[in-house]
This record gives structure tokens, sequence and C-alpha cells, in this order.
């Protein structure tokens, strides 16, 4: 027996050393993992993606500088901006051009997805990429400047106009030279607001490739050297892992403030909000919101080029509909109201400017709206005028009441839970009418009822008579 247990504790050493010093190989490797991962992505090339989707505003110009920043901070291989814009404000754009001229990591443009566009504004940006490139079914070009005048409106003849022309002209022939891209299609795209697909794109020189998707561009253009300002840089781009720069909820609450269709929604609601409150003073609310309205509305539209006069008549509008509450003007003032408001909401934003344009259907639905509540509620008020009163000494008129003590022609009538001091009216040819009787009031003479005899007909479906505290119920 001893020696059966012996042989057994000499075997079992092997078999735990075996075990423990897999537990601590398993040990080891669980800590070099992340170790090992480290290194291996610090291997792999990174390249940081952003979006340029919708109008160039001054948040988007924003957003684009800190993509920027933080490509750099993480020492990416290149940045990659995939655009879709109407276009936008030029100082905007001025501000991400300097912002890729500045960049120290390889800008690439891409004009993508399929269906995308790059217009306007997006044409100088695209060519201001160190890389441009499409997806197939997407466009370029249009990128005629609009020049607003001191009034607002948009000018095609005037010197002004041909001055700014020439100077897009000049900045973008600057840009197509620089990276050896087509100028003269370039300067067409100013002039004449050329466009093309990105077929044409690629052979007229206008681009350098043409992808289907973000993972095909990046294995393309993997050892393109470009020129930064810092110096040459080859791109090493292929097996790249991918960072996308998303903008943050309050960048994305701006660029949805900066479109002009919000602003005018908060506006308009404004001023209805501030109608309310100067209608009816000590609502606190409508007040409230009206001014926060309007703010927002202002904020909104800060960085839109607006027409001055526009903002004229939409302020009249304003004026005409709160002076209509205390002036005598059978609704002239409201509908002239209505009708400065439906100009000014038109001339509000100027239609020449890409991706700025005031939808015409929200117009007219606020419009329409406004319109339908000034009409129902001078309606209401018009019922209301010819409407006979239920309270006061008016609302005793026509009131059924009960004989008290005889009039002859004078005595007591109960009516509306009183009594009252009442004379018959003696040219209904009665002279004498006992208690008990149901009388209607006629008029009132000071503080005394004038009354009649009433019908059977009225009696029956006339008011019931209150019951006094003194007295038993009386018959309607």
């Amino acid at each position: 027996m001893f020696f059966i247990a012996h042989n057994r504790s000499k075997h079992s050493q092997p078999v735990c050393a075996r075990f423990a010093g897999l537990a601590l190989l398993l040990l080891a490797l669980g800590t070099l993992l992340p170790f090992i991962s480290t290194v291996a992505e610090s291997d792999q090339p990174l390249v940081v993606v952003g979006e340029i989707d919708g109008t160039i505003t001054p948040v988007m110009a924003r957003y684009v500088e800190n993509t920027i920043e933080r490509a750099e901070s993480d020492g990416a291989a290149a940045v990659v901006f995939e655009m879709d814009t109407p276009g936008g404000l030029s100082s905007a754009m001025d501000d991400i051009i300097d912002d890729f001229r500045q960049s120290e990591v390889p800008i690439v443009v891409y004009v993508a997805p399929t269906g995308a566009r790059a217009a306007s504004a997006g044409v100088f940006i695209t060519y201001a990429a160190q890389i441009a490139a499409m997806a197939p079914g997407t466009n370029i070009g249009s990128a005629s400047p609009v020049f607003l005048g001191a009034d607002g409106s948009t000018s095609d003849v005037d010197a002004m106009t041909r001055k700014v022309t020439n100077d897009a002209v000049a900045r973008i022939r600057n840009l197509a030279e620089q990276f050896g891209r087509n100028a003269d299609w370039a300067e067409s795209a100013v002039r004449q607001a050329a466009n093309i697909t990105a077929g044409e794109a690629l052979q007229l020189g206008v681009i350098e490739y043409i992808a289907p998707d973000l993972t095909t561009l990046l294995d393309v253009i993997d050892g393109v050297t470009v020129e930064l300002a810092s110096g040459p840089v080859t791109l090493t781009t292929a097996n790249a892992r991918t960072t996308d720069i998303d903008m943050s909820w309050f960048e994305r609450l701006l660029q949805f403030l900066a479109n002009p269709t919000t602003g005018y929604i908060f506006l308009s609601l404004g001023m209805l909000g501030l109608f309310f409150e100067f209608s009816n003073p000590g609502g606190m609310v409508p007040g409230i919101a009206g001014v926060i309205g309007i703010l927002i509305g202002l904020m909104s539209l800060g960085s839109v080029p607006l027409n001055w006069n526009g903002v004229a008549l939409m302020g009249l509008a304003f004026l005409l509909l709160v002076a209509d509450v205390f002036l005598p003007s059978a609704g002239l003032l409201t509908a002239g109201g209505i009708a400065a408001f439906i100009f000014g909401s038109f001339m509000l934003i100027d239609e020449g400017i890409p991706g700025y344009e005031l939808s015409r259907s929200v117009v007219w639905t606020i419009a329409l709206c406004l319109a339908a509540f000034f009409i129902l509620t001078g309606a209401l008020a018009l019922k209301t005028r010819f409407k006979r009163s239920h309270i006061g000494r008016e609302g005793l008129i026509g009131v059924i009441g009960v004989v008290r003590q005889t009039l002859a022609p004078s005595g007591m009538v109960f009516a509306q839970g009183e009594l009252w001091s009442a004379t018959l009216d003696e040219s209904t040819g009665h002279h004498e009418l006992e208690e008990g009787k149901s009388v209607v009031v006629i008029s009132l003479d000071g503080l005394r009822l004038v009354v009649r005899p009433a019908s059977e007909a009225e009696q029956r479906g006339g008011a019931s008579v209150a019951v006094p505290p003194w007295g038993r119920p009386e018959p309607a």
C-alpha cells in the first residue's frame, strides 16, 4: 500500500509542474498582448476621415480645422474629407482653404458617395487639396460667385460683381497651378458656372482619381508624393486603419441653426409669441418664448446674407399686427401686416447664395397659418361683439322673472336670484300684474327693470327661476 502511494506522488509532481508552467505562460501572454497590439497598431498607418456634408458655414470651417488638428496630433498619414456640398459662404471657404495650406498632414478631398456634388465653394475646396478624387456618379462645378450689395440684392452687371468674379478666377487659377490641375476649366466654372461629371473631371485633369469607395482610394494613392508647406511627403495609406471624426452635438446644433429656413421659423414664432404678450399683457410665457425665439432666429441668420428690406418689412408686419389690437381698423392693419410679412419673408434671404435658399413651402405654410389664425380670431371677436351679454346690466335683458309685489304699474320682481324694483310696460295693454305672474325684462331705467307679461311659450321655454333664500321654489 505504501508502495502504491509513493508511486502516485512521484508521478504527480511533473504533472503539477507542467500545469504551473502553462499557467505562467498564459499569464505572460495576457500581460504582453496589449503591448503587442499597440506595437502592431503603431506599425499600421492611420488615416483620419472627416465629412464636409451640407452648406459651407463658419461652423463647418471650425470643424475642418479641429479635424486637421486631431490628425496632426495623432500622427496620421493623411486626412480624407468626404464632401457633398451645394456651396456656402466665401468667408468660411477661405478659412478651410487656409487650413488646408497650413496643414502638416496631406489633405485628400473625396467627393462621395454616389450622387454627391462639389458645387460653388466646394470647387475651390477640391482644388485646394493635395489629392482630389471623386466617386462614380458625382459632379463638380457651378462656382460662380454672387456679390451682395448694400441692400442685400444680387447684381451681375456692376463693377463690384466683375471685381469679385475676377478675384475668384485668380484665386482658383492659383490653386490649379499649385497642384497641377486644369486651370482653364476652373475659370469656366467660375465665369460660366460649368459643371461636369466625375469621368469628365478625371479626363480634363480636374481631379486625380476616381474610386468607388474609401478603401480603394487609400490603396490607389499609396506611395504618391505630395507637396506640403513643410516639404514633400510620400503617402503610406495602403491597409491603413481609419478613424472617423464626427461633429460634436454642439457643432451639429450650430450647423442646424445655420440653416436659413430654421432661423426663419424661429424668428416667425418669436414674433408671434411677442404679439400674444402685447395683446394679453401679463401672460409672461408667450413673451419669454417670443424673445428666445427671436434671439435664436437672429443668431441663426447672423451668418446669412440678409436683405435688409425684407427685415424691415417683417418688422413693419409685427408693428401692424400689434397696432390692430389697440386701434379700431376693422382688420385693415392685420391685412396689411400679413401682406408685409409675406413680402418680407420672400425678400429676407438672397436666393443667389448657394446653400442659403429659404424654403418657399415653409414661407407659404407659415404665412397661411398666420392669416388663418388672425381671420379666425377676428371672426370670434366679431361674433362676441354681437352676442348678448349674460352678465351685468345687459345680462338682464330678456330674463324671465316672477312678480313678488303686484305691479300697478310698479312693484317688485324676482329675477336672477335678486329682488328688483320694476315697472310694468303699459304699452302692452296691461296696467296691473298680480303676484306669481311671470314677466320678461325688456329694458332698464337706472336700477329699475321695465318688464312685460311673459307669454305661455316663453314661460315653457324660458330660463328657470332661482329660489330666493326665504321663499319656496317657483315654477319656470
